[in-house]
């Protein structure tokens, strides 16, 4: 599918490490956002239910593909169900007929990658994972999986008699490392995909209203001169991006990083020229401060 580096999943469907995240990006944007993210070299592109941009994402996708030469098959696509609908939480039939509605927006017969986008309710989360299930079996979803769920909603799958997910979309960085997360998808052969792996600058989501927990303390700390992102990024000659986009890949995450701006997504595409040594590595392992800025933190998420 790319020449770029990917994890293998546990059923063999291959997912490239770099990925182009369209979280917060508008519809009307979206199609010159992903056009221009694979004209730069991205071949994963995430979307979901819930950012109402799929069919924007689809256009996309196309324009893209067009200009680059490329098939569909070149291209990683992947979006998630978003578990509540006008009438509570969707049962199998409304995840299927949910799923429906997202290929017709985005325009696929298929996708790479098919997520539950939130734990919520035990049973809910049985009935959706059945539906993922079937759609995986009969091929509409090459692979399948879930996000932000934590051990013990995996450890319901496992007790119900159902396959287990492939790979687990969750927030990490080196702020949140979530070891026992990790730990207990390693054992399964879970995949973890990292999401907000930009979270510890100082820039993060500064706008109002864009679910970031963050404090006025830690965008002065990102702020400063002598942060240990800036120093560690100097030290290699990239940008403090790169290198927490860096620390993913080389902890075996896919990541999935954002922008509108065609230089900058070059920039943070350029992940595979650098490494960052054992020592370093080490301590970023110690900069683990637990619960994450963008989904733990906020209490009407717990599962």
């Amino acid at each position: 599918m790319t020449d770029q580096p990917t994890r293998t999943l546990a059923d063999g469907v291959e997912i490239p490490y770099l990925g182009f995240g369209t979280y917060l990006i508008p519809d009307d944007e979206a199609a010159d956002a992903v056009a221009a993210a694979i004209a730069a070299g991205y071949r994963h592109i995430d979307t979901a239910e819930v950012y109402a941009n799929e069919r924007g994402v689809g256009e996309g996708l196309r324009r893209g593909l067009a200009a680059a030469g490329l098939s569909r098959d070149d291209v990683f696509v992947t979006t998630k169900l978003w578990p509540q609908g006008p009438g509570g939480f969707k049962s199998a039939r409304e995840t299927l007929d949910a799923f429906d509605v997202s290929l017709d927006k985005l325009g696929l017969d298929h996708v790479d990658l098919y997520l539950i986008h939130a734990p919520y309710e035990p049973g809910q989360r049985l009935d959706q994972w059945r539906a993922l299930v079937e759609l995986h079996e009969n091929k509409r979803a090459r692979t399948i999986g879930v996000s932000n769920f934590n051990a013990a909603h995996i450890e319901e799958l496992a007790a119900a008699g159902l396959p287990l997910p492939h790979a687990n979309q969750i927030e990490l960085h080196p702020w949140s490392q979530k070891p026992g997360i990790v730990s207990s998808l390693a054992a399964k052969n879970i995949t973890p995909i990292a999401y907000s792996s930009l979270a510890p600058l100082s820039t993060w989501r500064t706008a109002p209203g864009h679910g970031s927990s963050k404090t006025d303390a830690q965008r002065a700390e990102g702020r400063r001169e002598d942060s240990p992102f800036k120093t560690m990024a100097a030290k290699y000659g990239v940008t403090e991006a790169q290198l927490l986009l860096r620390w993913g890949v080389q902890k075996g995450y896919p990541v999935l990083p954002k922008s509108t701006k065609p230089a900058r997504m070059r920039e943070n595409a350029d992940l595979f020229s650098f490494r960052i040594d054992d020592t370093d590595m080490a301590t970023l392992d110690t900069m683990d401060r637990g619960d994450g800025l963008a989904w733990d933190s906020d209490p009407t998420h717990a599962g």
